[in-house]
């Protein structure tokens, strides 16, 4: 069921680890709520891709962000079917791959990238009265004014069986790469892995993902309808 969402402009901003559900769950409180969706998380992994088409050193912070700062993006936002380019390309299938993946969270640790990309988060969101942006620093730095902010989590087995489930893969390597990558993002210097002061914590192990949507639609009614 819509929510009768007010005032025009909302944003919800809807953060957490990798598996807890945050980009089913968005998608869906996008379609619900007649709005559109950005996941933050692709717009890193665009410019991984880039990166990685280049041949830069994942090791050298001043080439990551030449490239990221050359790389031109195209974000679709339509809940049913977001899109991703970079330079004209078309990158929803390879930046999903393991070599994207794995090189991710050293491409999000430059701050360079992390301040480029903000920059385009932020103008994503002022153009849309309705949004539901995921990522893992979007109540804390991108969106701090969101209507709504949430933290999803799970347990390291249930986000690493969902992921799995997802990709295909061995469970106890995908446990551990999501411990890795958990590592990376919760300990880098720039705008790190946390959860916000007033954000809302929603623990999705033991809930479907209708359960989720439900709950989070409640949480906004209450916050928008005042």
């Amino acid at each position: 069921m819509a929510l009768e969402v007010r005032p025009e402009q909302c944003v919800v901003a809807v953060d957490g680890p990798s598996g807890s559900g945050k980009s089913t769950v968005s998608r869906r409180l996008a379609t619900a709520i007649d709005g559109v969706y950005l996941d933050t998380g692709a717009m890193y992994r665009a410019v991984t891709w880039a990166v990685l088409e280049s041949g830069a050193d994942l090791t050298d912070p001043e080439a990551i962000a030449k490239v990221a700062l050359e790389t031109e993006l195209r974000i679709g936002t339509d809940p049913q079917a977001p899109s991703f380019a970079a330079n004209g390309t078309n990158v929803d299938v390879p930046i999903r791959g393991p070599e994207v993946t794995g090189a991710v969270s050293a491409v999000a640790a430059v701050p360079a990238v992390r301040k480029f990309l903000v920059e385009q988060q932020r103008a994503i969101i002022a153009a849309h009265p309705r949004i539901i942006v995921e990522g893992r620093d979007i109540a804390s730095v991108v969106a701090p004014d969101a209507d709504l902010k949430v933290y999803l989590t799970a347990s390291a087995a249930a986000r690493a069986a969902r992921r799995s489930a997802e990709d295909a893969t061995d469970v106890a390597a995908t446990e551990a790469d999501l411990a890795r990558r958990d590592k990376l993002d919760s300990s880098r210097a720039a705008d790190p892995l946390r959860q916000a002061s007033d954000a809302i914590e929603v623990d999705t192990t033991g809930m479907g993902i209708d359960e989720v949507v439900a709950h989070l639609q409640r949480l906004l009614d209450s916050r928008v309808s005042k």
